[in-house]
C-alpha cells in the first residue's frame, strides 16, 4: 500500500529567458484550486491525494502540464474547470481524463 492513493505534480517552472514554460500559464494557481480542492472533499493527507509543486517536467510544448502517479497520466489543462473534472474524475474517482492527457509525442 502506498502512503498516498495518487500524487500529483503540477509544472510551476519560469523561465528567466522568456523560452516557453508552464509559469506563464498561471500553472500556480491552477495547482492552488487543485489543493483546495482536494482538501474541501477530505482527501488530503495519507491513504488519500497529495498536490506537489514541481520545477520543470521537460514537457514544456504541451505546457501548462501536471502528471499524475502511480498511473503516470500526464495532463495538460486551461482552467479551473479543466482542474475541477481532474480532481473529481481521477484524482477521486480514479478514471482518467481523456480529453485532457498530454499526447506523448509533446516534449520540450
Amino acid at each position: 500500500m502506498s502512503y498516498y492513493q495518487r500524487h500529483i505534480f503540477f509544472c510551476l517552472n519560469q523561465r528567466a529567458n522568456g523560452d516557453s514554460c508552464c509559469a506563464q500559464h498561471d500553472a500556480q494557481a491552477a495547482a492552488d484550486h487543485c489543493k483546495a480542492r482536494i482538501k474541501q472533499l477530505g482527501k488530503a493527507g495519507p491513504g488519500g491525494v497529495r498536490v506537489n509543486k514541481a520545477g520543470c517536467l521537460d514537457r514544456c510544448a504541451g505546457g501548462p502540464v501536471a502528471v499524475v502517479y502511480p498511473e503516470a497520466v500526464w495532463y495538460t489543462f486551461v482552467d479551473r474547470t479543466d482542474i475541477d473534472e481532474i480532481v473529481d474524475r481521477h484524482l477521486v474517482g480514479g478514471e482518467p481524463v481523456q480529453r485532457l492527457m498530454l499526447d506523448p509525442s509533446v516534449g520540450r
